[in-house]
């Protein structure tokens, strides 16, 4: 992300002007922008060629069935009602009424803004829900350079692969590889086994070097049940070999590939599924290859945290919680060791849950914890998502939380003090 300008006020409400510079920072643009916040940014709309008689008849400038109209470039601010983001696509799109007067374009008319890599838009906010320090970190985390680490990773089993790249906030399925592969009974079905077998790996190098820079990603992990895993490997750095020696086409990417075996990792996991890549990120080699990585710390956080609660109250009482009721009453006692949040909390609509939780992040930092905000785009986030979103490991027991009930009469009332 490139930060362009920045003018906000000592409350915080003010604008800031930002350009996605990769996929991940849409998804960083998608977290900032909020229900009411004042989006600006380069846009196309069809509009009605005579649109001076159109706008003032009091019309919106689209385009009506009894005139012609034109396709123009304009630039449009709107008051943002509905976001909506795919990650899939890298598509990022903001919808709500025009809040700035335009020659093409009526005050109040719907228009959707479409973001986009390389093009600039301008988030304002405005004082009662001005810029609070999570979007701030958010920013700040989005133009370091050293979070745009990225790390290639193929979970695979026989017939079926998933091809994905996990960056510092995101995990993106590139390609997901699938190939039948007929059992070993006979003579015959053996010799199709291994045709299909040599099919499938030829089929996710590919894949790997259509979605995989070698020359720039931080660690390439291959996990799988079983030995499939190594045979990939030994596939790709079989093949890689060849066509170097034979000059072909590819012969500049795979001496890149071969350049860069020391990156590659062999992980075991359960099963081929993308949801095993959360447990391969957990594993103690991965950890340690990792550790000074966003997503690695949050899956050994999560791990921690789910080792501690199944502890229960052993000899030292219960030491882990989740719910917004019992991690705020921790919270309200300096217990707080670590605070584990996704920033699907921080995405509220509603202005007074985003300050209660950003408080939450604010008190347990200046208590001297630790609180990490998850991305509920990675595995260990949609795990976490599955705990309420909130979740704590203490410093101490609190024996009264034990005895706390799950109503949220008490969480209601303290959103109403923010």
């Amino acid at each position: 992300m490139k930060l362009i300008s920045k003018h906000l006020d000592k409350e915080g409400a003010g604008s800031i002007r930002l350009q996605p510079e990769e996929p991940a920072d849409l998804w960083h643009a998608y977290n900032l922008i909020h229900t009411g916040n004042i989006l600006k940014a380069s846009t196309f709309r069809r509009i009605t060629k005579d649109k001076d008689k159109d706008l003032a008849a009091g019309g919106t400038g689209a385009p009506s069935s009894s005139g012609s109209s034109q396709r123009v470039q304009l630039t449009l601010a709107i008051t943002v009602q509905k976001t909506d983001f795919d990650p899939s696509v890298g598509a990022l799109h903001a919808s709500g009424p025009v809040a700035e007067e335009s020659p093409h374009v009526r005050l109040g008319a719907y228009h959707t803004l479409d973001l986009a890599l390389h093009r600039a838009f301008t988030l304002s906010k405005l004082p009662n829900a001005p810029w609070d320090s999570i979007a701030l970190q958010t920013i700040s985390a989005a133009c370091d350079p050293a979070s745009r680490a990225e790390v290639g990773a193929v979970v695979l089993q026989p017939g079926l692969a998933n091809v994905c790249l996990v960056t510092e906030h995101m995990t993106l399925l590139r390609q997901r590889v699938e190939i039948a592969i007929p059992r070993k009974r006979a003579a015959d079905s053996a010799v199709a086994h291994d045709k299909a077998i040599k099919r499938f790996y030829a089929a996710v190098a590919v894949a790997m070097q259509r979605h995989f820079d070698y020359g720039i990603l931080k660690a390439v992990i291959i996990a799988s049940p079983g030995f499939c895993g190594e045979q990939l490997l030994k596939y790709l750095l079989d093949t890689a070999g060849k066509d170097v020696d034979t000059g072909s086409a590819t012969a500049g990417s795979n001496k890149i590939l071969i350049q860069s075996k020391n990156k590659f990792m062999l992980v075991h996991c359960a099963s081929g599924h993308i949801h095993a890549l959360n447990e391969v990120l957990r594993a103690p080699e991965v950890l340690t290859r990792l550790a000074d990585t966003k997503f690695a710390r949050e899956s050994a956080t999560l791990e921690k945290f789910f080792c501690v609660l199944n502890e229960g109250d052993g000899m030292g009482g219960v030491r882990a919680w989740y719910g917004p009721k019992h991690v705020a009453t921790a919270v309200d006692r300096g217990a707080v060791k670590t605070l584990l949040i996704s920033d699907r909390l921080f995405r509220s609509d509603d202005v007074k849950k985003r300050k209660y939780y950003v408080a939450f992040v604010e008190q347990v930092r200046s208590q001297g914890g630790e609180a990490l905000v998850f991305s509920s785009l990675h595995e260990s986030g949609k795990q976490l998502d599955q705990f309420t979103g909130i979740a704590a490991i203490l410093n101490f027991p609190i024996p009264e939380l034990e005895d706390m009930s799950d109503d949220d009469e008490h969480y209601e009332m303290q959103i109403e003090k923010h």
